[in-house]
C-alpha cells in the first residue's frame, strides 16, 4: 500500500515531485495504516491517471492527424479552385471563339444573299448545325462550372426570342457572348465586389458608396441597399400604415385607371416567368401596388410604363410596400415633374436634350443618322420613360438602376449616350435607313459587357455637368410649351370656325336623328 500511496503522490505532485514521493516511501520503516475504502480510492485513482495519460497520448496523435489532413484538404481545395478558374477561362474563350465563328457565318450569309451554288448550301447547313448544337451536349462528363439556365436569378429569359427567322443566329451569338462575359467576370469582378459590399457596413452617402453603386450591387446586398436608397428619397412622404390605407381605398372605390391597369398587367415583361406563369403571385402584387399609387397621385393615376417600373422594384425588393415606395420615389422625387402626365411634357423635353448631347458627344454618329433621316426618339423615349426596363439584359439593367436610385436622371442620360457609343461602329457600317431602324430595334440586347458600358458612361462621356443639363432642360421646356400653346390656339380657332359654319344637308339626304322614326 505504501507503493500505491507513493504512486498516487507522484501523479498528484507531477513529474517534478516523483523523486520526493519515492524517497518519502523508502524512508518509512512501517507501512501507513490504510482502511479498505482508502485502498480502493487509491487503486481507482492510479488506474484513472493511467487512462488519462493514454487518452492524452491518443488525443495528441489524432490532433496531429487532423492537422495533416487539413493541410492536405486545403492544398486540394486550392488546386480545385485553380482548375475551376482555368476551366471557366477556357470555357469562356471557347464561347468567344464560337461566337466569332457564328458572327462570321452571319456576315457571310448577308454578303452572299440568295446566290445559288454549293457554297450557299454548305453555308446553310453550317448555320443550321450551329443553331441546333448546344455545348452541353458535347460531352456527358463535362464539368458544369457556371450553369446558364433559360432564366436568370430574377426570372428574365436569358435567350432572346426573336420572331424574325434571320435573327435566330444573332440570338445564338448573344447567348454565347453573355455566357462568356459571365464566366470571365465571376472571379475577376463579382467576388471582389461582393467582398467590398460585405465590408461596407452601415450605409451613408460618400464617394466610395457612389463608386460602388456605379459598379453595381451584388445580388445578396441589393434589396438592403435599394431600401436604403428609396427611404432617403421618400422619408418625408412615408407614414405608418399609409400603403394599407391606399389599398383599402382602392378596394372600396374603383379608380378610373383600374381598367387600364388591368389591361397592362399581363403585358408586363412577357420575357419574365414571374409575370407569365399562371400560378405566379407577382401579377396580383403588381396590381395592388399600381392601384395604391393611382390613389396616392390622382393627377397621374396610371401611365403606361409605371407597370414596368413597379415590376422591377417587386422583383428586387419582393415586398409590396417596399416596391410601392420605390415607385413613389421614382415618380415623385427622381424624375422631373410632369414626366408621367397626360402630355408627357417633361419626357418630351428630355428627348430634345438627349439630341443636343448626342450631337455634342457623338457628332459623327448623329451626322450619319441625320443623313438617313433616322428619328432616335422612337427608341429612346421608352428608355427614359421606364429607365431601360425593356431594353437591357437584366444584370446591366439593375446595375443602371443601382446608380439611378442614388444619382438620379443624370445616370439615364449617361447610359443612353454610352449605349450609342458602345455600338457606334456597327451603326456607322449600316447604309440604309431600314437596316438602321431594324438594328436599333434590338441592338441594346446585344450589349453584354457591363464593365465596358459603365466605363463609357462614367468616364468617356465626361465632362457632364449638371448645370448644363438644367440649362438645356429649361431652354427646351420653354420652346415646347410655346409650341403647345400655339397648337392649342390653332385647335381653338379650328373649333370656333367649325361651329360658326351652318351645316347644309344635301337634298335627298337625312340625318340619323331625322330617320329615327322611319321603318
Amino acid at each position: 500500500m505504501s507503493k500505491l500511496w507513493a504512486g498516487h503522490e507522484e501523479r498528484r505532485m507531477g513529474t517534478g515531485g516523483r523523486t520526493m514521493a519515492v524517497q518519502s516511501t523508502l524512508q518509512q520503516h512501517t507501512p501507513m495504516p490504510f482502511s479498505w475504502k482508502q485502498f480502493r480510492f487509491l487503486w481507482w485513482t492510479e488506474h484513472t491517471w493511467d487512462d488519462m495519460e493514454a487518452y492524452q497520448t491518443q488525443n495528441r496523435f489524432l490532433n496531429s492527424e487532423i492537422h495533416q489532413v487539413t493541410k492536405i484538404w486545403r492544398r486540394v481545395a486550392e488546386k480545385e479552385k485553380a482548375l475551376l478558374m482555368k476551366c471557366a477561362y477556357l470555357q469562356a474563350k471557347n464561347c468567344q471563339v464560337e461566337s466569332k465563328c457564328l458572327a462570321g457565318l452571319r456576315r457571310l450569309q448577308e454578303a452572299m444573299g440568295d446566290q445559288a451554288g454549293e457554297c450557299s448550301e454548305l453555308l446553310r447547313q453550317l448555320i443550321q448545325e450551329a443553331l441546333q448544337w448546344e455545348a452541353s451536349e458535347a460531352s456527358a462528363d463535362s464539368v458544369e462550372l457556371s450553369p446558364i439556365s433559360e432564366y436568370d436569378e430574377y426570372g428574365f429569359r436569358m435567350v432572346p426570342n426573336y420572331e424574325v427567322e434571320d435573327l435566330q443566329l444573332l440570338a445564338k451569338i448573344q447567348v454565347l457572348e453573355v455566357r462568356s462575359h459571365h464566366l470571365l467576370a465571376h472571379e475577376a469582378n463579382e467576388r471582389p465586389l461582393r467582398e467590398r459590399w460585405a465590408a461596407l457596413g452601415e450605409l451613408a452617402p460618400s464617394v466610395e458608396l457612389k463608386q460602388l453603386l456605379r459598379m453595381g450591387v451584388s445580388q445578396e446586398h441589393r434589396p438592403r441597399v435599394w431600401r436604403w436608397l428609396v427611404h432617403r428619397r421618400v422619408q418625408h412622404l412615408q407614414a405608418p400604415g399609409r400603403y394599407q390605407e391606399l389599398l383599402s381605398q382602392s378596394q372600396t372605390c374603383k379608380h378610373p385607371a383600374a381598367r387600364q391597369i388591368e389591361l397592362d398587367l399581363y403585358r408586363t415583361f412577357p420575357n419574365n416567368k414571374h409575370f407569365t406563369c399562371p400560378t405566379s403571385i407577382f401579377p396580383d402584387k403588381l396590381r395592388r401596388v399600381l392601384l395604391a399609387f393611382s390613389w396616392l397621385n390622382p393627377s397621374i393615376g396610371y401611365c403606361q410604363g409605371l407597370n414596368r417600373l413597379a415590376a422591377i422594384a417587386l422583383l428586387v425588393l419582393d415586398e409590396e410596400e417596399s416596391a410601392f415606395w420605390c415607385l413613389v420615389a421614382i415618380v415623385e422625387t427622381i424624375m422631373p415633374a410632369g414626366y408621367y402626365s397626360k402630355t408627357l411634357t417633361a419626357s418630351q423635353v428630355d428627348q430634345r436634350v438627349l439630341q443636343d448631347l448626342l450631337a455634342e458627344k457623338l457628332p459623327k454618329l448623329m451626322a450619319h443618322l441625320g443623313q438617313h433621316q433616322v428619328d432616335l426618339s422612337f427608341m429612346t423615349f421608352n428608355w427614359f420613360l421606364v429607365v431601360f426596363a425593356d431594353s437591357l439584359i437584366s444584370n446591366i439593367l439593375l446595375q443602371v438602376w443601382d446608380a439611378f436610385l442614388y444619382e438620379g436622371t443624370k445616370v439615364v442620360f449617361r447610359y443612353a449616350l454610352a449605349i450609342f457609343k458602345y455600338n457606334e461602329e456597327e451603326i456607322l457600317r449600316l447604309r440604309d435607313s431600314l437596316e438602321i431602324y431594324q438594328y436599333l430595334h434590338f441592338f441594346t440586347k446585344t450589349i453584354c459587357n457591363s464593365r465596358k458600358l459603365m466605363n463609357i458612361a462614367f468616364n468617356d462621356m465626361n465632362p457632364f455637368p449638371m448645370k448644363q443639363l438644367r440649362q438645356l432642360r429649361a431652354a427646351h421646356r420653354e420652346r415646347l410649351e410655346a409650341e403647345l400653346r400655339e397648337l392649342e390656339q390653332f385647335k381653338a380657332n379650328y373649333l370656333e370656325t367649325r361651329a360658326s359654319l351652318v351645316p347644309v344637308v344635301p337634298e335627298g339626304c337625312t340625318s340619323e336623328d331625322e330617320g329615327d322614326g322611319e321603318a
